[in-house]
């Protein structure tokens, strides 16, 4: 019987292991983590902040699941890894073995030296640690002057996104410092950008672009009172979010023998390269990507893909990482995203594009393509629902891009009786694209 050791309880390392299980009766499986006992929704840390969940209502299984399809769990952070003797060391001096190894152990919010980062009053959000430390630090005092009247947060990301709905929730007005002249500048193009900001500015957050954050100013206590912007200018707040994206957690495996860069360098079978230890999740860094795959996988269904592959591995089948076509989803507010395939922020010589806008300014779409094939690359798409499996699909089979135009509809993931666009988008592709026309038939709602 082979001793299986999972790092991490987040979806990769739970996927990892339920899966296993489902391949092998005779594998003894243990899964640690220092942060909870039981896997959680991450995703869902915002709405125990904002009232409309309890934690328990966060874990997808009874926590009877565990024992009944033995798996072991195990609270506590390791301090260690002795990878010739195939041991594991916690921090509160405890011992286990291993005969193979999973690390999966996530990420942490980015800190880039401001000085005053570790203040009180300034943090990021990722772990339900951080949700603890955000309901002390942003809990009005019984001193009403004292109270948390401003937040500032810093990156423009999603998570940054969350926090400042989660805060309105308590009435803390939020100031945005970006240092990109768009929100998101790494991943949205212009048009896409520029729609998010005006959202933002809409839910009356205080959006500042191109502002970089220079330093962090402390009260008399150390309890942060203002920051102050590469422009000079300082603004009281009493509360500071990090939100300047994350990176892998493995800073604690620099002693070990695991190489590593931005995170734990793995090949397209998820080894790293000490034999038996394999990593998968947001913690890993594909040394030599795989066809069409990026060399950091780190959102919710990569997480999930890589522990169902593992799990091949682990149980005699050696699979390869193949995660298939790109695709993401968010909310900004109360307009949804979505992104299918490779929708670029700089777009390359070879690479053509198509935007539809709304009148409303609160829908769009986004289509790149190749230029001289035709060939479909992506679609971003905010305020219109697609379906996953048809764009995916048509991703493989390797539709041009009259295709997707002309077959809009059947992507189309609203219920009957919302308002297609699919026309209007069309009309608006023929005239930018008159040698590509495309027919579509007009939908008309009745009641």
């Amino acid at each position: 019987m082979s001793h299986i050791v999972i790092i991490g309880n987040g979806v990769a390392g739970t996927t990892c292991a339920r899966h296993i299980r489902k391949r092998s009766d005779a594998d003894r499986i243990t899964v640690v983590s220092g942060e909870t006992d039981h896997f959680f929704s991450r995703t869902a840390l915002m709405y125990i902040y904002m009232g409309h969940m309890k934690y328990e209502h966060t874990k997808p299984y009874e926590d009877w699941f565990w024992e009944k399809n033995r798996i072991e769990l195990k609270r506590g952070w390791v301090k260690d890894i002795d990878t010739s003797g195939k041991k594991l060391t916690f921090d509160s001096g405890e011992a286990m073995s291993y005969d193979k190894l999973v690390l999966a152990c996530g990420s942490k919010p980015n800190k880039f030296g401001w000085p005053g980062q570790d203040l009180d009053g300034v943090q990021g959000l990722y772990s339900y640690q951080d949700l603890e430390l955000l309901e002390k630090n942003t809990h009005p005092p019984k001193s009403r002057n004292n109270r948390v009247k401003r937040a500032v947060l810093v990156g423009g990301g999603l998570i940054g996104v969350e926090l400042a709905e989660m805060l309105f929730t308590r009435n803390i007005e939020v100031t945005f410092l970006v240092r990109e002249s768009k929100f998101w500048g790494n991943v949205l193009p212009k048009e896409e950008g520029e729609l998010v900001s005006r959202h933002m500015r809409k839910h009356h957050v205080d959006l500042r672009l191109e502002e970089e954050l220079d330093e962090i100013l402390p009260d008399e206590q150390g309890r942060v009172r203002a920051v102050k912007t590469k422009n000079g200018e300082e603004i009281e707040c009493q509360f500071v979010g990090l939100t300047a994206g994350v990176s892998p957690n493995i800073g604690w495996l620099k002693e070990t023998g695991i190489a590593q860069k931005r995170g734990i360098l793995v090949n397209e079978f998820l080894e790293t390269n000490i034999e038996d230890v394999y990593a998968i999740g947001d913690c890993t860094q594909f040394e030599t990507p795989p066809a069409g795959v990026r060399p950091m996988n780190q959102v919710w269904y990569t997480g999930r893909i890589m522990g169902e592959t593992l799990a091949q591995t682990l149980t005699g089948n050696r699979t390869a990482y193949r995660p298939g076509p790109w695709f993401n989803s968010a909310k900004f507010f109360d307009v949804e995203y979505q992104t299918y395939g490779d929708v670029l922020a700089r777009m390359p010589e070879h690479v053509s594009q198509f935007y539809w806008e709304h009148p409303d300014g609160e829908k769009c779409i986004k289509i790149q393509f190749e230029t001289a094939t035709g060939k479909f690359l992506g679609i971003n798409t905010f305020g219109i629902r697609l379906r996953h499996e048809v764009f995916d699909q048509w991703l493989k089979d390797g539709k041009d891009v009259q295709h997707i135009v002309k077959h809009l509809r059947q992507a189309n993931f609203d219920p009957e009786f919302y308002r297609s666009h699919e026309h209007e988008i069309a009309e608006k592709w023929n005239k930018e694209f008159p040698n590509m026309t495309v027919s579509v038939k007009k939908r008309f709602l009745v009641f």
